[in-house]
């Protein structure tokens, strides 16, 4: 299998096991790429490449490049990828490749190993025995406030001097005043609150990333989004760390905690460096990371 386009998933250690006892490629057994195609690893200079062969129709560059306009493609291909490098790194350490890199080729393969070698050596060095968890914090919806005995709707109904359970203008500008200030409050302590996770969880974890906050647009989830962030941890404390969190979820009324992961360390590979560099066989499509940050 040398010809036709490759698409790249993760770089991993080349152990100089045969490709059958490969730790990441053992786990991968069963699983298939972005094209349904199998995962298969091309090894170059102490390092391999997990990659599938894919059809040039769709990730050939002008197909590909049309193909990511498509929101539904794109997010399937992200899913796919996302479960490739996921699984190869359950137990061992990978460096994911950048969301839909194609090389020509194994050659093409070979030399995106050779051209970012030393910086995947490092990064390996650096991650080893590491994974990602993502941490998300949302600003829960208060309660719906009950009127006052007696003012029911007052606010929307013309008052009239011989009613006595009307609200006056000075009553309702004083309680518009108290649900002001009381927003107000509730956002401190949400802001608070954030911080509070954010800065324990930072001095657990080697290394921490801030990402911009998830819009509900895309998300789906209409409660506000105050943290998204990223934490490198010792697989070994990971199990630590999520304890840590469970707690902290109790901890502010105002927020609701979410974890997730373990996972490849997406946000700590410097994404730019690992994309495929193999300017002659034409790489193609360059789009997000499918990282926990999403």
């Amino acid at each position: 299998m040398t010809e036709g386009l490759r698409y790249a998933y993760a770089v991993v250690r080349d152990t100089g096991a045969p490709e059958a006892a490969l730790d990441p490629l053992t786990a991968l057994e069963g699983v298939t790429g972005v094209a349904d195609e199998s995962v298969y690893a091309v090894r170059h200079l102490g390092l391999a490449v997990l990659a599938g062969a894919v059809p040039a129709e769709d990730y050939a560059e002008g197909p590909l490049r049309e193909r990511l306009e498509d929101m539904a493609w794109l997010e399937k291909m992200a899913r796919a990828h996302q479960r490739v490098v996921d699984t190869a790194g359950a137990e061992s350490c990978v460096l994911p490749v950048r969301l839909a890199t194609v090389c020509h080729g194994d050659e093409g393969l070979r030399r995106m190993l050779a051209t970012g070698r030393e910086r995947f050596i490092a990064a390996l060095d650096r991650l080893e025995g590491r994974v990602e968890w993502g941490v998300k914090a949302y600003a829960t919806q208060p309660a719906a406030e009950e009127p006052p005995a007696g003012t029911a709707n007052a606010a929307d109904a013309p008052s009239t001097p011989n009613d006595p359970g009307a609200m006056s203008g000075r009553d309702y500008l004083r309680r518009r005043k108290a649900q002001r200030q009381a927003a107000e409050q509730r956002w401190g302590d949400t802001e608070k609150g954030a911080r509070l996770v954010h800065d324990t969880l930072g001095g657990l974890a080697e290394q921490s990333r801030l990402h911009p906050p998830q819009d509900p647009r895309l998300s789906g989830i209409s409660d506000r989004n105050v943290l998204n962030a990223a934490y490198l941890v010792r697989r070994e404390d990971s199990a630590d760390f999520a304890e840590r969190v469970g707690e902290l979820a109790g901890r502010t009324p105002a927020l609701r905690v979410e974890l997730t992961g373990p996972w490849a360390p997406y946000s700590f590979t410097a994404m730019d460096e690992f994309t495929a560099v193999d300017e002659t066989s034409g790489s193609a499509g360059e789009t997000g990371s499918a990282g926990a940050d999403g």
